[in-house]
């Protein structure tokens, strides 16, 4: 479709909504007393209209950005009646703040994550350019021998790496891409099988970047509600009824295997075999690796790649552990729950990245043979790959810093708020926490919204007590917020997927929501609403997996492409 076409169906589609909101939600009061409006979802539902209608994510972002600046002014005028322009600059020194050091006290986690990017970006190049990926790829050719192995191949080395979403995608894109390219699988389906083998991945490790987190949030709310019980056993409680994850990892497996697909994704991969193009030619491709791979000698440059991500691996297990306090034994759960909580993650990627950088240089000087000129050019191509994908993660963070002033989380969440039957509760907060991961394209923050408000009300439902209502509303949380993240053009995982893959963000979305809906759909039928009835969470999983596998074989046996 073009311009035109997609304006008259998403701007009255927008008009609609907020009319309905403006109708019968006009305000909410929040749990501490603060008026909420209903313009507070106006920011993502801006990003959102515009990116389906124009393919222009940092503009859309950017307009988001700044129409969430202007509502924000409006509201400080509504509580403050103040709107003099010292209250906007006001506004403009708080969003700032609120993308780089945070606004409550010195906060630099964004900025590690910049550096997380940018260096591990180009320790990536340097290895690229270095013939260590190369070397790498020689070794997983022997098993990748057409497109369905490649794409289960990519799938498995996702799962594996199960440290965190961000080094999961961004060591699993660039290492498998060029495999992916030589068996003609697209670029949006590998962008699919990396997105879908990173936050589900990392949200159920039990080491992993998330865990901290996690387990921090359950542990504030069982203070909250007087459990006797801590957020480490809280995890493993919910662990079996993390539905969506789970079916998600065994969607991607099964995919692969079958080797159909349906929706855009077939279209995608139909390009991709039937002409050789793995990207659409309308696509706008950002964070591409180099190119100038360097061939001097296979067995010696493997090393280049060995040594950097080995590093990488052990100075993120390390790290964590050491930047957490860790003791006892390093086989113990217990002793890793308390070092994750401790440990400042974001920092321990950030300095991991950089010490492999460093490591992937050495290599490349040593192993590979490479001149300071060939260096600096994989650097040089590396760092430039981040320039536009950082300008729209800020915006992204942006959009987060918007709906966290605005509050648009607690008001999308106190829309279905009153509809509380044990059987459907589960489910509800599942789709409330996508709605809300999809509208402000964070997960760990629709999680910081949705665990304090969302399981006292399970467990009044449970008869105040830790029962099987709030146990899987722990996991419909943790999932939703995974979903909605993954179905979002506005998420910074979503994007980063795409960029490591060398994807169009866009075409990423667009393919990937289908099978996302799929397994969401088959996860509500099969696992929550029976689970809140009392079957076993393991029978929903067996039940799922069928549905899914009857699905490929009626793909198999409608098509025989």
């Amino acid at each position: 479709m073009n311009y035109k076409q997609k304006s008259l169906i998403c701007v009255p589609i927008f008009l609609v909504i907020c009319l309905v909101l403006i109708w019968q939600f006009p305000n909410i009061t929040a749990d501490d007393g603060t008026d909420v409006w209903w313009f507070s979802v106006i920011p993502p539902l801006i990003a959102i209209t515009l990116a389906v209608i124009t393919t222009r994510l940092f503009l859309s972002l950017g307009v988001a950005v700044g129409t969430g600046l202007l509502l924000s002014w409006v509201h400080l005028a509504l509580v403050q009646h103040d709107i003099s322009i010292k209250s906007f600059g006001l506004e403009v020194v708080w969003f700032a703040r609120a993308v780089t050091i945070s606004n409550d006290g010195i906060d630099l986690f964004n900025f590690w994550v910049i550096l997380f990017v940018f260096f591990m970006m180009s320790m990536i190049s340097v290895v690229i350019a270095s013939g260590g990926i190369a070397s790498v790829i020689t070794i997983l050719s022997r098993f990748a021998i057409g497109p369905r192995s490649t794409q289960f191949i990519t799938a498995i080395m996702g799962t594996v790496i199960f440290i965190g979403d961000y080094s999961n995608a961004m060591l699993v894109g660039p290492t498998m891409r060029p495999i992916t390219d030589k068996y003609k699988v697209s670029r949006e389906k590998l962008a699919y099988i990396v997105d879908s083998t990173s936050a589900p991945i990392a949200g159920l490790a039990f080491v992993s970047t998330w865990i901290g987190y996690e387990v921090g949030l359950f542990q504030a709310v069982a203070d909250n509600i007087g459990l006797n019980t801590d957020g480490y056993s809280m995890f493993f409680d919910a662990l079996p009824f993390r539905f969506y994850c789970m079916l998600t990892i065994l969607f991607v497996i099964i995919n692969a295997i079958s080797g159909r697909d349906y929706g855009m994704m077939r279209n995608a991969q139909s390009r991709a075999q039937n002409t050789g193009e793995v990207s659409a030619h309308d696509a706008k491709v950002m964070g591409g690796m180099t190119t100038d791979i360097n061939t001097v000698n296979t067995n010696t440059q493997l090393l280049s790649a060995v040594i950097p991500l080995t590093l990488l691996f052990s100075m993120i297990l390390g790290g964590l552990w050491i930047d957490g306090n860790g003791s006892g034994s390093i086989f113990s759960l217990t002793s890793w729950r308390n070092a994750l909580s401790d440990a400042n993650n974001v920092k321990v990627l950030a300095s991991s990245a950089i010490t492999s950088f460093v490591a992937a240089i050495l290599c490349g000087l040593v192993f590979s043979k490479m001149s300071i000129q060939q260096i600096s050019k994989a650097v040089k191509e590396g760092l430039s790959g981040t320039l536009l994908p950082i300008a729209i993660i800020l915006c992204a963070w942006g959009i987060k810093a918007s709906c966290d002033k605005l509050m648009t989380g607690d008001f999308i969440a106190s829309l279905l708020s009153d509809v509380v039957s044990p059987l459907w509760f589960p489910a509800l907060v599942f789709v409330v926490a996508s709605l809300t991961s999809f509208a402000t394209g964070t997960s760990w923050g629709t999680m910081a919204i949705l665990i304090p408000t969302a399981i006292p009300v399970a467990f009044v439902l449970d008869g105040d007590i830790y029962g099987i209502t709030t146990i899987i509303c722990l996991a419909a949380v943790l999932d939703g917020a995974i979903f909605g993240d993954h179905c979002s053009p506005i998420s910074d995982t979503t994007i980063l997927s795409a960029i490591v893959s060398s994807c169009d963000p866009m075409h990423h979305v667009r393919t990937q929501m289908p099978y996302a809906l799929t397994v969401a759909v088959i996860a509500l039928i099969c696992g929550y609403l029976p689970a809140a009835l009392g079957l076993s969470s393991w029978i929903g999983i067996l039940i799922g997996t069928g549905g899914i596998i009857l699905l490929y074989v009626g793909l198999s046996r409608l098509r025989s492409d």
